[in-house]
């Protein structure tokens, strides 16, 4: 475990007992399997300046916070991997916090759930605050063993012909692993590009770069409550502002999912586990 003092030691070792009682009592009870009504498939569509005919209705399935051994079970990890796949999507981006308080038992059921992902181009990811907490390390070996790649403040060009798209990852903001600097230091001056962060009000700094047409993150949860004219009232650090679906920073889109798990509270009210397939458009 990393980035932790040793309060935080003991604080996280009360939280993945708690998370193992809680999850062995609803498998036993059967509230484990998965369902597909649970989950909202969300269609977003988005202009992206620049970018090539070759690549329009490019499409980018999104998932975020899986927090797996919570209320994710593998059972519905699994059946989030098939959905994912029947959208049929050119690229999966992962926005981080694959896991919560406990990882060493969920490395195997992890990673041959991540192997099942099938995009027609590649699935990408970034880490979240979770999964520096847990050991970053682990998290990367299992991302490369299930063949996603980690582009945390790295840059991922996809190609069609001399068509470029470039695809930026930043690192976690919450732990502050960020690296703006480097990505902007490695991502070319021409082509369209969009970038993955875990933390959505981080859009705040990367919109006045005026380099990213588009942000997608996760971390929020969207609150996981509701209330219909209102929204979400439960915010927190680095989703203060953006803390779910659509906003307009600047020039540039940022996209908050309201991710597949839960934290501390292992439920949501008006506030479904989403997918988010995002079809990139050239500009009419």
């Amino acid at each position: 475990m990393k980035d932790t003092s040793s309060n935080d030691l003991k604080d996280f070792k009360i939280r993945e007992k708690l998370q193992w009682a809680m999850s062995k009592s609803m498998e036993k009870m059967g509230l484990h399997e998965f369902d597909s009504c649970h989950f909202e498939i969300v269609p977003v569509e988005i202009t992206v300046p620049g970018l090539d005919p070759s690549f329009d209705g490019y499409s980018i399935a999104h998932i975020t916070d899986i927090h797996l051994g919570q209320w994710i079970s593998t059972d519905r990890l699994n059946g989030v991997m098939d959905l994912v796949n029947q959208q049929n999507p050119d690229m999966v981006a992962i926005t981080g916090d694959f896991v919560s308080y406990a990882i060493d038992h969920l490395v195997d059921d992890l990673t041959n759930c991540l192997k099942k992902l099938q995009p027609k181009d590649v699935s990408l990811a970034v880490l979240g605050n979770h999964d520096h907490w847990l050991g970053a390390d682990k998290i990367r070996n299992i991302l490369q063993e299930s063949d996603i790649i980690d582009i945390s403040n790295d840059i991922y060009t996809l190609k069609r012909g001399d068509a470029v798209l470039h695809v930026a990852g930043v690192d976690s903001v919450t732990l502050n692993k960020h690296r703006l600097d480097l990505i902007m230091n490695k991502l070319p001056s021409c082509g369209p590009a969009i970038l993955l962060a875990h933390e959505p009000d981080f859009a705040d700094i990367s919109s006045t770069t005026g380099r990213f047409s588009l942000q997608i993150s996760g971390h929020s949860h969207g609150g996981q409550f509701m209330i219909p004219g209102i929204g979400t009232f439960i915010r927190g650090p680095h989703f203060l502002k953006y803390p779910v679906g659509k906003y307009k920073v600047g020039d540039m889109v940022q996209y908050t999912n309201r991710g597949l798990g839960t934290n501390i509270f292992w439920l949501r009210i008006n506030c479904p586990p989403e997918i988010t397939v995002i079809n990139l458009r050239t500009p009419k």
